[in-house]
C-alpha cells in the first residue's frame, strides 16, 4: 500500500482518502448527529479537489477540529477512530502521505465495530478494498 501511495498524485490520494471515511464517517455521525465537524473536515478536503485553492488556515483548522471531536468522544470505539480519519484526510491536501492515516484509522473504526470473532477479517476485507479502490481511481486519473 505505502509503495501505491508514493506512486499516486496528490488528489487522487485525496479523493481516495475522503471514499475510505466516508464509508466509516456513519459510525460517529449515528453517535453524534449534532457534530459535524468531521464531516466540514471532509468537505474541506472536497472543496480543494475541486477548486485547487488551498488555504493552509482552512485545511488545518478542519484538522484540527475532526481531531478535537474524536478527543471528545472519549473512549477508543469506531465513532473515535473514524472522527480522526477525517481530520487526517483533510490534511492530505496539505501531505499526500496523511492519505495512509486516514486509511489505516478507517480500518481501525472497522475493528472497532466488528464482532471480536470476525474483526481481522472484516479488517482485511476493508484493507483490501482501501488498495483495489486506489488502484482503480489511479488507472482512471491515467485515463483522462
Amino acid at each position: 500500500m505505502i509503495e501505491l501511495v508514493r506512486k499516486t498524485d496528490k488528489r487522487t490520494l485525496a479523493i481516495w482518502a475522503i471514499d475510505c471515511v466516508e464509508r466509516v464517517l456513519p459510525y460517529f455521525e449515528e453517535e453524534y448527529p449534532e457534530d459535524l465537524r468531521p464531516l466540514k473536515a471532509i468537505e474541506a478536503l472536497q472543496a480543494w479537489i475541486d477548486t485547487g485553492v488551498f488555504k493552509m488556515a482552512v485545511i488545518r483548522g478542519a484538522s484540527l477540529a475532526s481531531h478535537a471531536a474524536a478527543r471528545e468522544v472519549g473512549e477508543d470505539n469506531a465513532a473515535r477512530s473514524a472522527a480522526r480519519a477525517a481530520g487526517q484526510a483533510v490534511a492530505t491536501a496539505h501531505v499526500p502521505a496523511h492519505s495512509l492515516g486516514a486509511a489505516n484509522y478507517a480500518l481501525q473504526a472497522v475493528y472497532r465495530v466488528a464482532d471480536p470473532s470476525e474483526a481481522d477479517a472484516a479488517v482485511a476485507e476493508e484493507r483490501d478494498w482501501q488498495y483495489q479502490h486506489l488502484l482503480g481511481l489511479g488507472e482512471k486519473r491515467a485515463q483522462e
